[in-house]
């Protein structure tokens, strides 16, 4: 059974989907440069973190969000 999500995590999740949905298609933010982004607003988190949250909420990896 999964965990429930504390409120923390919601919010690491909503701003992670923010700044995946904000990013150049052709050249998208590899998970070092999301946790830079995320603790740019207020979020210190590690990239294995960032990796983590990215898989709950189904967001693909860098090479595979890339559009030509």
């Amino acid at each position: 059974d999964a965990l429930p999500i504390s409120s923390f995590s919601r919010e690491i999740i909503a701003a992670l989907r923010e700044i995946v949905e904000g990013e150049d298609r052709r050249h998208p933010l590899n998970d070092d440069a999301v946790a830079e982004q995320l603790s740019r607003r207020g979020f210190k988190v590690a990239r294995r973190t960032v990796a983590k949250y990215r898989e709950q909420a189904g967001i693909p990896v860098a090479r595979l969000r890339r559009e030509l």
